[in-house]
This record gives structure tokens, sequence and C-alpha cells, in this order.
């Protein structure tokens, strides 16, 4: 599938990395521009190239000021060297394939002693616990970044119907539990600190440095919950 190009501006993130920004908002469109800017810049890439950190909006692109200085020698600066390389490739007509996408089941248990949120919600929304669960599990989430904690990631968007604020003081939050904020739902890698409605949890494990690829989940895929019982949540 081709995406056109939405209109950015790029601006240095420190010496060593710079941001291309395609504007301030939650937009599935906006980050499918961002991915394809991200498989395209992933091509043939320039030496010196450290990172790409794709987030809602925007692509951020790490590089080594060293390696790229000794690239050019011209008498632009690392940041005029590394925009012009980027403002070509994104230049260039390119498609990106969105259905190679992977599809995460993830398992989450919204009996009310791991949801202390879902009853408040439900009464708000003007709906039954049971029907909230079935609308939370109705559809799949798009993964759009990974931020705030290791493993964190921002999905969306939620029917409307459960879409519920932030909540205005951050309360303790357990590892596993599964939110939502505005259009959002996330689930919380560790225990922290937190404003979003818990609605359930889930029993995976989100991030493992004991492993070679350490967050279960990452930017561009999926995620379908499924819910499951209590005795399964703790039999998992």
């Amino acid at each position: 599938m081709k995406y056109p190009i939405i209109p950015y501006r790029i601006f240095p993130l420190g010496d060593s990395a710079l941001t291309i920004d395609f504007g301030n908002v939650i937009d599935e469109d906006v980050n499918k521009c961002v991915f394809a800017s991200f498989h395209q810049l992933q091509q043939d890439p320039l030496p010196g190239i450290i990172e790409l950190i794709p987030a809602y909006s925007s692509l951020t692109v790490c590089y080594d000021v060293v390696t790229v200085k000794k690239r050019f020698h011209s008498g632009k600066t690392v940041f005029e060297s590394i925009k012009e390389w980027v403002e070509d490739k994104l230049d260039q007509p390119f498609s990106f394939d969105e259905t190679a996408a992977v599809e995460v089941k993830i398992p989450v248990c919204y009996a009310v002693e791991f949801a202390p949120d879902i009853e408040q919600l439900a009464r708000t929304r003007g709906l039954s616990p049971e029907e909230v669960i079935e609308i939370h599990t109705l559809k799949s989430y798009k993964v759009y970044m990974l931020g705030f904690l290791p493993g964190f990631a921002y999905m969306g968007e939620v029917d409307e119907r459960i879409i519920m604020p932030r909540k205005q003081q951050p309360q303790n939050i357990l590892p596993g539990s599964v939110g939502i904020a505005g259009k959002q739902t996330g689930i919380y890698p560790f225990a922290s600190p937190g404003g979003w409605q818990i609605i359930g949890r889930t029993p995976l494990k989100l991030f493992d440095i004991e492993k070679e690829n350490p967050t279960l989940l990452k930017a561009g895929q999926t995620v379908q919950f499924y819910s499951i019982s209590k005795n399964e949540f703790e039999n998992y």
C-alpha cells in the first residue's frame, strides 16, 4: 500500500538525533505515515544511523556523530547532512505492506479484584461491566508506540463507548494491569504510579530482561485482548 507523505518538519534532538514531526496528533493515517517512513529509512541505511524510534506522529533518528562526520566532507553540520539524507529518502516513492504486521493475542482477567475501575467506568458510560469487557475485546488495537516504562505499549483506538479520561491523581498500579486513558488502551509492564482506568490484568510478562528481545510488544503490531477467568489467570 502506498502512502503519501504528510507535511512534516525536522528539528534536532540534542547533538546526536533528529526528529521528523508529522503533527502532534493521535491519528491512524499519520501513524501509518510514520511507519512507512520508518521502513523507508531502514532500506539502505546511512552508515552511522544507530536507531530509528517511531512514535504516534513522529520518527526520531539517532546517529553517531563521528561516523557521519567522516562520511560527509562538506561544510555542513552533521545535523544538516542527516536532514538532507532524510529529506532525500522521504522524497522517493515507496510503499509499506501493513498487512504484514504481527497480531499478538493477550489474555486478560476482567474480574473485579483485577479491575478496580471497571465498575466505575461502566456506570459512567451507562454500561454493565460485561458490556465493557465485550467492547474492549471486540476489536484489535494497533501498537502506536512504546514509552513511559520499558515495554509499555500505547495502543488505540478504543471504542467511543468506553473512552474515559485519566484519573486526576495517579495511583499505584500492579504489573500486567490493563487500562484505558482517553482513546488509548495499554498494559503496565511494572508496578508504577499511573492514572489510567484499570479494567483488567494479564498474566503475561510484558518486559523480560533475560530475553534477547525483552519487550513482548513492538510498535506496529496489533493486539487482540481475550477474556480469561480468575482460575485461568492464577494457573496461566
